[in-house]
């Protein structure tokens, strides 16, 4: 399908994904309509459109559905009544299934365990009598962590022994339904990204390999440092997954890796932190393969450039990268956030090659130049 018969996409969402997503397709000659609460977001500043009200404002969903031809979204937490109306007009061809699965962690591990996909032990439980159960049969250390609604660390408390039982059920407590899991020790963390058209065609990038500071990503350094039957059991997985969920665009799915075994963590329905790297060491990027899959477009075939190393930029980080006398040769993403709070991701640069090391090494030693989570 031309631009020219899809004229407008709709993007739920205003971040820094929604911006990278709306550049894709604006190069591609769509329009773009944002809707998100937050006046100049990030998507906003390239957007043809932008419509200032809350994911739940039923009348301003009617409006994006009115005057987009399709949408998406950019983040998991959209309200299901919206993306149902989106859905029965017609006009979200990621449906609202994969969001329910994906915006709650027990739906998450429960459709992973049915489809015999290795996970950690785990249980669901909603008050202290169902966590000491759980936490009997998977013994310590545990993790505790709230089904809905934590990211980068926050929303979980780990367990070492039963002295911390007693917070831990406070925690449940509190949060309500949560789900307990073995802690795994693991050697890396990898990402899958992939994406779906319509049609069920399948194109994987690059495993990549996460490292994370404070419970927040880093840097991902692709080609993960994994055999080629580590990664083809990741792809595998992770394909197996995306045909059940019905992923329609970008997918993600998060996965540890202990030796040779795979453990499966996190999915995410859309574009992900650790695929940018796409954008400059991919002949197509996560954003462009996810504009193309949603418009009915078919998908490209996906070449890598070798290597490419993407770090994240919190806080006062990316003023602090303008400074630097002795900046790398390397890709910079402003995201356009006026506030630089703690810990917030402001940017990123990614650094492409065909050696992995020499990349490794030249970000290293420029980061040490960095605060925050280069510390």
């Amino acid at each position: 399908m031309r631009p020219n018969n899809i004229i407008t996409i709709g993007i739920l969402g205003g971040g820094q994904l929604g911006r990278m997503m709306a550049t894709a397709a604006k190069h591609m000659g769509y329009r773009i309509i944002v809707l998100d609460p937050t006046p100049d977001c990030p998507a906003a500043q390239v957007a043809d459109l932008h419509i200032e009200a809350a994911y739940d404002d039923m009348d301003a969903i009617r409006k994006l559905e009115s005057l987009s031809d399709v949408v998406t979204y950019e983040f998991e937490n959209v309200d299901l009544n919206a993306a149902k109306l989106l859905e029965e007009k017609g006009k979200l061809p990621q449906g609202s299934l994969l969001l329910e699965i994906s915006r709650d962690r027990a739906n998450e591990k429960n459709l992973m365990r049915e489809l015999d996909l290795p996970v950690a032990p785990f249980a669901i439980v909603t008050d202290e009598k169902e966590l000491l159960t759980g936490v009997r049969e998977i013994g310590f250390p545990a993790v505790v962590k709230t089904c809905r609604g934590g990211y980068d660390g926050k929303g979980q408390l780990k367990l070492e022994s039963k002295d911390d039982l007693q917070e831990a059920a406070a925690f449940v407590g509190q949060n309500g339904r949560c789900i307990v899991e073995s802690w795994l020790t693991f050697d890396k963390e990898i990402s899958i990204v992939l994406t779906r058209g319509q049609d069920g065609e399948i194109t994987y990038f690059p495993a990549a390999e996460n490292e994370h500071r404070d419970h927040i990503l880093y840097r991902t350094i692709a080609p993960a440092g994994i055999t080629n039957e580590v990664a083809e059991q990741a792809r595998h997985a992770a394909g197996k997954l995306a045909k059940a969920a019905g992923v329609v665009g970008t997918f993600t799915v998060e996965m540890f890796v202990s030796g040779n075994e795979l453990y499966m963590n996190e999915v995410a329905p859309r574009p992900h932190n650790s695929g940018h790297y796409t954008i400059e060491a991919c002949t197509v990027s996560q954003f462009e393969q996810h504009i193309r899959a949603i418009c009915a477009l078919p998908l490209l075939p996906v070449h890598f450039i070798g290597a490419a190393v993407m770090i994240n930029l919190l806080g006062e980080e990316l003023d602090q990268y303008w400074q630097q006398p002795d900046r790398p040769l390397a890709h910079i993403h402003d995201y356009g956030k006026q506030e630089a709070k703690p810990k917030r991701k402001m940017g990123h640069f990614t650094m492409v090659g065909t050696s992995r090391e020499t990349l490794l090494d030249t970000t290293d030693a420029f980061t040490r130049s960095l605060g925050g989570n280069k510390a």
